[in-house]
């Protein structure tokens, strides 16, 4: 059976000097599902990703991974954690001076004991699920931006975490494109058995992929719910944020 809180984030608070950021969030979130964090730029949702990843530190509250809680752990007992993980950055972040391959393998090549055929077939594997199959000697410099989304996310799966986490995936996209990777990340929720963690405050993009929606403004979870009772919600600023510009 799935479980129901399999990430938890508990009263979580950040502040950078006197600006607060994340003001008591909580967010629970069900084992296998994709949940879209909503939000206007600036709301909290990118430090809302990297204190649960344990890039940053909160400064109260309490983050629960599959029933660990993980907000005092050591840098050491972290990076068993964020084994589990997997991150699609907003603009990729592929190593420039490392090739396609080498760099969907760089996990694996650093952290684990695989062999090099081992390592290469897993490349391989990873390349042919986002389409880019046989790209492996390129460099990013030669791949378009879709195209390198779609290797970082090759690379972010090398490593089978069970959680992928995807800040601002279709940004500076094209529709085309963007469409390409919202139905990489369902089919990698699927394939893969993933729970999924998508930040973003491009609507059409979260609904395409969302099971639940959480729409978060001034460091807070306002709202969370299917897309249906998103869409029906009575809270002022959800209504605003959904109907978008006039």
């Amino acid at each position: 059976m799935k479980k129901e809180q399999f990430i938890q984030l508990t009263k979580v608070s950040k502040s950078f000097g006197d600006k607060s950021v994340l003001r008591r969030l909580n967010l629970s979130i069900r084992e296998g599902e994709t949940l879209v964090i909503l939000g206007r730029s600036g709301c909290g949702k990118s430090v809302a990703l990297k204190i649960l990843l344990g890039l940053m530190r909160a400064d109260a509250g309490t983050v629960t991974v599959d029933g660990q809680d993980i907000s005092h752990l050591s840098e050491k007992s972290l990076f068993e954690v964020r084994k589990k993980f997997g991150m699609l950055f907003q603009g990729a972040a592929l190593f420039d001076s490392l090739t396609v391959g080498e760099n969907v393998a760089f996990a694996l090549t650093e952290h684990s004991t695989k062999s090099k055929s081992e390592i290469a077939e897993i490349v391989h594997d990873n390349l042919r699920f986002v389409e880019l199959e046989g790209t492996e000697e390129l460099m990013p410099s030669e791949l378009s931006g879709g195209m390198k989304k779609r290797a970082a996310l090759a690379r972010a799966m090398a490593y089978q975490p069970s959680i992928m986490l995807y800040d601002e995936p279709t940004t500076g996209l094209d529709p085309i494109t963007a469409t390409t990777i919202n139905a990489l990340i369902r089919k990698t929720q699927k394939e893969y058995n993933v729970t999924s963690i998508v930040v973003t405050h491009e609507l059409d993009s979260g609904f395409s992929v969302a099971d639940r929606v959480a729409v978060m403004d001034q460091g807070a979870i306002l709202e969370i719910g299917t897309i249906d009772a998103i869409q029906k919600s009575q809270n002022s600023f959800v209504q605003t944020f959904i109907a978008g510009p006039k």
